[in-house]
């Protein structure tokens, strides 16, 4: 579904400026203008029932796309990525045995090896990218979508919480995490048997609830619902 009104360069610009920032997505400004993130083209607001999309008339880049009951499946998928990252970060991870020897390790054993020394700063670092800012990020959007999922108003700093949880995406690294390991164990195959641990397969999980939930959010009909519980 496309929403086609097309504004000059100078109009454009003016209304950039006075436009709010909507997560990274598409813009929106009090007149009912949304701004393309890709090419700046504005239009004007147009109803879109659940499951269509909006698109923008020049590159199409998808605007907007409300879903039905996408609070909801939000929320639930939010906290099934949390349970999975606890799993993630404590359960057996990988299982090594080489030349008669045995060794097993999970993602808070490898954090918590190089926490002395030198090396403590990678520790804090591998820590904070891989394990706290995705636990985080998963519970301020849980937070500030929960009490929306089952029609209530917005919690109290919901508005901060999601886009706290928006800024900080960029450095939660789960993905990364789960992609170097992969590339590591091609090359530590050969040397010893690897048996991968529950936590590898929770981790994997994990990254596939992450790229679904993502998918499902429209970060516009998020904000817009935000804006009208809060002003109800």
């Amino acid at each position: 579904m496309y929403s086609t009104a097309e504004y000059s360069t100078s109009a454009r610009g003016e209304a950039v400026t006075d436009s709010a920032e909507v997560g990274g997505t598409a813009s929106l400004d009090g007149r009912g203008l949304i701004a393309c993130p890709v090419c700046d083209v504005l239009h004007d607001e147009v109803p879109v029932s659940a499951g269509a999309k909006a698109r923008c008339s020049r590159c199409g880049t998808v605007l907007y796309a409300p879903r039905r009951s996408a609070m909801t499946q939000i929320v639930m998928l939010a906290a099934t990525a949390a349970i999975l990252m606890i799993a993630a970060v404590f359960f057996p991870f990988l299982e090594l045995d080489a030349g008669g020897l045995n060794q097993r390790s999970s993602v808070f054993d490898a954090v918590m090896a190089f926490s002395e020394g030198w090396m403590a700063p990678l520790s804090a670092a591998v820590a904070a990218t891989v394990v706290l800012l995705p636990f985080a990020r998963l519970c301020a959007i849980a937070y500030a979508l929960g009490p929306m999922a089952i029609g209530w108003h917005p919690a109290r700093y919901a508005e901060a919480a999601m886009r706290w949880a928006e800024a900080v995406r960029p450095w939660a690294m789960a993905e990364i995490f789960i992609l170097g390991v992969a590339v590591a164990l091609v090359k530590v195959a050969g040397l010893a048997k690897v048996t991968l641990g529950p936590a590898f397969w929770a981790f994997a999980a994990l990254v596939l609830v992450t790229v679904l939930k993502d998918s499902v959010i429209c970060k516009l009909s998020v904000w817009k619902t935000l804006e009208e519980r809060r002003n109800t």
